[in-house]
């Protein structure tokens, strides 16, 4: 990593550079003997009171005291690939847990149990990356167990379609008697045809607006919360969770809200989550607006994959994410204990 320009190291990085990707390094010594540095690079999520926090490519993050800085610049984002990412369902799904984060979080060997307050059914259902680390019988109990105690029906997230995905888990769960429900499929695309999608805010609207935090007219349009008097505590935890987190809203001519949009930032992936467009504005190229948006927000932060996930009987929005150039990887359904299941 090469900081030095004439000899002197220097730190060219300030609070209005939050978003961007940065390689910065820091003093780690004792101040006994020589200096001992170590680099980071990574997307640069906050500065707040004298801490840098950075987002590596992993998704892990690292704070970093501003009086610790010997060094530090932006970098420029690497060439834009275009064509469909390769990748492992192990990566994607791990990648959009972060994206989607619980609010508590148990292991049980290789298996993550995962509630939220119950607030929507990735947040509150077991992620199975592997073995239990029990017989499958006395790891179902386990799981039902720990969900029974927070007040929450034990669900366990499957994933198929695919050589590397759950078939024999999602096979096994069937003949306990686990119900399957939800099925949904994972998409992907290239993230640099997103961000050129041609895109225009209608004539009159006051355009579009990306923030860090999803103000009370995201909320509304959103309306996913289960609370009717606004959203709860967890609902805003998790979706304010993730590594880099982007909400976008549209606003209509007349002041209210048309559509928005949720972006997360892991590394080379863009999590693309709720799209929405208000009844009175469809068919006005919103849902394209907003996907091109966040796409450039994305590009910015280093990253050059998409992913979302859409249910699979919403053949509408099917549809527009064929048009937007996002084609199938896996699937996933859930399975929820039956009451009195046999197991």
């Amino acid at each position: 990593m090469e900081f030095l320009a004439g000899g002197r190291a220097e730190v060219r990085i300030t609070r209005a550079d939050v978003g961007k990707r940065v390689s910065v390094r820091r003093l780690t010594g004792d101040g006994e003997g020589a200096p001992a540095f170590t680099d980071a690079v990574g997307v640069l999520t906050s500065w707040d009171e004298g801490v840098l926090s950075i987002t590596r490519r992993d998704g892990t993050s690292v704070r970093i005291e501003e009086s610790a800085l010997v060094a530090a610049k932006v970098v420029p984002p690497a060439r834009p690939r275009r064509k469909v990412p390769a990748a492992g369902t192990r990566e994607l799904q791990e990648v959009a847990a972060r994206g989607w984060p619980a609010i508590e979080a148990e292991r049980l060997g290789e298996w993550t149990l995962r509630a939220a307050g119950g607030f929507t059914r990735r947040a509150n259902s077991v992620l199975p990356l592997g073995d239990p680390g029990l017989p499958l019988d006395a790891a179902l109990e386990r799981v039902e167990q720990w969900y029974a105690e927070r007040g929450l029906p034990a669900v366990i997230v499957v994933a198929t379609g695919r050589a590397d995905t759950d078939e024999e888990l999602a096979a096994e769960l069937e003949r306990r008697g686990w119900d399957a429900e939800r099925h949904t499929r994972v998409r992907i695309s290239a993230l640099a045809p997103l961000a050129d999608l041609p895109a225009s805010p209608p004539p009159g609207s006051a355009g579009i607006t990306l923030s860090r935090e999803p103000g009370a007219d995201w909320l509304a349009l959103y309306n996913r919360t289960g609370d009717s008097g606004g959203p709860t505590a967890d609902a805003l935890k998790v979706l304010t969770g993730g590594p880099s987190v982007w909400f976008a809203t549209v606003r209509a001519a007349d002041g209210g809200t048309a559509a928005i949009g949720r972006l997360v930032v892991d590394g080379r992936w863009a999590g693309f989550a709720a799209l929405e467009v208000a009844e009175d504005a469809r068919r006005q190229g919103l849902a394209t607006l907003v996907t091109a948006a966040l796409a450039e927000r994305a590009l910015d932060e280093g990253a050059s994959a998409a992913y979302l996930q859409v249910e699979a009987d919403n053949a509408g929005a099917l549809a527009l994410y064929d048009r937007l150039g996002f084609t199938d990887h896996h699937g996933y359904h859930y399975r929820r204990a039956r009451p009195g299941g046999r197991r």
